[in-house]
Protein backbone atom coordinates (compact mmCIF):
# COMPACT_ATOMS: atom_id res chain seq x y z
CA UNK A 1 0.00 0.00 0.00
CA UNK A 2 1.41 3.40 -0.93
CA UNK A 3 2.07 5.99 1.73
CA UNK A 4 -0.33 8.88 1.69
CA UNK A 5 1.33 12.24 1.20
CA UNK A 6 0.94 14.98 3.73
CA UNK A 7 -0.88 18.14 2.77
CA UNK A 8 2.43 20.04 2.74
CA UNK A 9 4.04 17.53 0.36
CA UNK A 10 1.12 17.61 -2.06
CA UNK A 11 1.09 21.44 -2.07
CA UNK A 12 4.87 21.47 -2.53
CA UNK A 13 4.63 19.12 -5.53
CA UNK A 14 1.94 21.30 -7.10
CA UNK A 15 4.08 24.43 -6.60
CA UNK A 16 7.11 22.69 -8.15
CA UNK A 17 5.04 21.61 -11.16
CA UNK A 18 3.29 24.99 -11.58
CA UNK A 19 5.87 27.64 -10.68
CA UNK A 20 4.63 30.31 -13.07
CA UNK A 21 1.00 29.90 -12.02
CA UNK A 22 2.07 30.24 -8.39
CA UNK A 23 4.06 33.40 -9.01
CA UNK A 24 1.24 34.86 -11.12
CA UNK A 25 -1.36 34.15 -8.44
CA UNK A 26 0.87 35.71 -5.79
CA UNK A 27 1.32 38.79 -7.97
CA UNK A 28 -2.43 39.11 -8.53
CA UNK A 29 -3.22 38.67 -4.84
CA UNK A 30 -0.51 41.22 -3.98
CA UNK A 31 -1.97 43.82 -6.34
CA UNK A 32 -5.49 43.16 -5.08
CA UNK A 33 -4.51 43.31 -1.42
CA UNK A 34 -2.43 46.41 -1.87
CA UNK A 35 -5.17 48.24 -3.78
CA UNK A 36 -7.67 47.27 -1.08
CA UNK A 37 -5.33 48.55 1.63
CA UNK A 38 -4.48 51.78 -0.19
CA UNK A 39 -8.12 52.52 -0.99
CA UNK A 40 -8.83 52.69 2.74
CA UNK A 41 -6.38 55.62 3.02
CA UNK A 42 -8.35 58.70 1.94
CA UNK A 43 -5.52 61.26 1.78
CA UNK A 44 -3.83 59.79 -1.31
CA UNK A 45 -4.47 60.46 -4.98
CA UNK A 46 -5.69 57.54 -7.10
CA UNK A 47 -2.54 57.48 -9.21
CA UNK A 48 -0.37 57.22 -6.07
CA UNK A 49 -2.54 54.36 -4.78
CA UNK A 50 -2.09 52.45 -8.03
CA UNK A 51 1.68 53.07 -8.08
CA UNK A 52 2.00 51.84 -4.48
CA UNK A 53 -0.05 48.75 -5.30
CA UNK A 54 2.24 47.98 -8.25
CA UNK A 55 5.37 48.43 -6.14
CA UNK A 56 4.04 46.16 -3.39
CA UNK A 57 3.10 43.53 -5.95
CA UNK A 58 6.54 43.72 -7.57
CA UNK A 59 8.22 43.17 -4.20
CA UNK A 60 5.97 40.18 -3.52
CA UNK A 61 6.69 38.79 -7.00
CA UNK A 62 10.45 39.05 -6.47
CA UNK A 63 10.09 37.22 -3.17
CA UNK A 64 7.99 34.52 -4.87
CA UNK A 65 10.57 34.13 -7.66
CA UNK A 66 13.35 33.83 -5.09
CA UNK A 67 11.30 31.18 -3.28
CA UNK A 68 10.69 29.27 -6.52
CA UNK A 69 14.41 29.41 -7.30
CA UNK A 70 15.20 28.08 -3.82
CA UNK A 71 12.73 25.20 -4.25
CA UNK A 72 14.23 24.37 -7.64
CA UNK A 73 17.77 24.45 -6.22
CA UNK A 74 16.85 22.18 -3.31
CA UNK A 75 15.05 19.73 -5.62
CA UNK A 76 18.03 19.48 -7.98
CA UNK A 77 20.47 19.14 -5.10
CA UNK A 78 18.50 16.31 -3.47
CA UNK A 79 17.80 14.28 -6.63
CA UNK A 80 20.24 11.58 -7.68
CA UNK A 81 22.56 12.51 -10.54
CA UNK A 82 21.43 11.20 -13.91
CA UNK A 83 22.83 11.62 -17.38
CA UNK A 84 20.95 14.59 -18.91
CA UNK A 85 21.51 13.27 -22.45
CA UNK A 86 20.37 9.70 -21.83
CA UNK A 87 16.90 10.22 -23.28
CA UNK A 88 18.29 11.80 -26.47
CA UNK A 89 20.99 9.28 -27.38
CA UNK A 90 19.97 5.70 -28.17
CA UNK A 91 22.29 3.34 -26.36
CA UNK A 92 22.17 0.49 -28.91
CA UNK A 93 23.41 2.57 -31.85
CA UNK A 94 26.64 3.58 -30.14
CA UNK A 95 27.48 0.23 -28.58
CA UNK A 96 31.10 -0.85 -28.93
CA UNK A 97 31.41 -3.56 -31.60
CA UNK A 98 33.94 -6.35 -31.35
Amino acid sequence: MAESKSKFESVREWVVDNKLKTVGCLWLSGVTGSIAYNWSRPNMKTSVKIIHARLHAQALTLAALAGAAAVEYIDHRNKPKVDPYAKFLPVDRYAHKE
